[in-house]
């Protein structure tokens, strides 16, 4: 199975290609153009191992919970590639809010040849226009905005949310499960006697998304939806961050600094995958790729059908 161009997952050692977002061999620490997994999947030894355990016993636990919910898995209700990605190609057709071609203009100007190269060689802003009315006004994408000041960026600083934070998580998870994303991911997993109810599978979402967990030395100071949309500052560099909407945001406030771009997503239409490089008020992203356009539902439920179809490393 392919990973995500910028993982190293399954690809150690292979053979260098310059078109790779980012490369796995044992060459790329010296030209300083490894994926950000590359010690995940490929070092011996220096992965930061309380960040591995508590990955690994969070997967475990999420595979012992799902067992429990659903009963333990027979064969029938094994979930295999192919139904897997026919569940992925239904919530992409399922994503009504998705952005149309019209409401976003990018303006990608540089393609960089290496992921090392921190020079600002794209003067101008990414994002040149964004439908803003349309789309940020639609109840999903209003509701999700409100999470994303709701973090400390900086690993080790515990995350604490006020009442108001917690019903703000409340509303988004309320939100997505109105959209026909959510709605078809939950008959999938439902059919697969992964949850009885819909609001067990709501607060399965909730524990594992916004559930907090260690990455540092601050006990809750980070969580699956803090890493993956709105990104986190680790050992001074950007760690996760994979939204566009967070990106467009930041970058219309001047907090971020788009540099250039090494990969775009074979599309035409939206949603599409772009890798790009940039700093985030002062720290750097060597590769960060992300959808865009795509609507918050469909991340999230993508996401979520992933994990929960294959939990921890898997």
């Amino acid at each position: 199975m392919y990973g995500p161009p910028d993982s190293c997952k399954g690809r150690c050692n292979e053979k260098y290609n310059p078109k790779d977002v980012c490369h796995c061999n044992s060459k790329c620490e010296k030209h300083q153009n490894c994926c950000e997994d590359y010690q995940t999947y490929c070092g011996q030894g220096s992965t930061d191992d309380k960040e591995m355990d508590t990955a690994y016993i969070s997967s475990i636990m999420s595979t012992i919970i799902i067992s429990f919910k659903g009963g333990f898995s027979t064969s029938e209700d094994a979930i295999t590639n192919e139904e897997l990605q026919k569940a992925s190609e239904q919530l992409y057709q399922s994503d009504n809010n998705r952005a149309e071609e019209s409401d976003i203009i990018l303006n990608k100007q540089h393609l960089a040849s290496n992921t090392k190269d921190q020079e600002d060689q794209s003067p101008e802003l990414l994002f040149k226009y964004v439908n803003e009315e349309k789309l940020f006004s639609k109840p999903t994408y209003a509701s999700f905005i409100k999470l994303l000041d709701n973090y400390h960026k900086k690993v080790g600083t515990g995350e604490e949310f006020t009442a108001d934070q917690l019903k703000e998580q409340d509303n988004f998870l309320q939100e997505i499960m109105k959209t026909e994303v959510m709605k078809e991911l939950y008959r999938f997993l439902h059919n697969k006697n992964r949850y009885d109810t819909e609001s067990e599978f709501v607060a399965d979402l909730k524990t594992m998304w916004f559930g907090l967990y260690s990455r540092g030395n601050d006990e809750g100071d980070s969580s699956g939806f803090e890493h993956v949309f709105t990104g986190e500052v680790k050992k001074g560099k950007v760690s996760g961050f994979h939204n566009w909407i967070r990106f467009y945001l930041l970058e219309k406030q001047g907090v971020i600094n788009y540099l250039s771009y090494n990969y775009d997503g074979p599309w035409t239409s939206y949603p599409d995958v772009l890798g790009m490089q940039f700093n985030w008020d002062g720290f750097y992203k060597e590769v960060g790729t992300s959808f865009i356009g795509s609507s918050p539902e469909f991340e999230f439920g993508l996401y979520s059908l992933c994990f929960i179809a294959r939990p921890g490393k898997v």
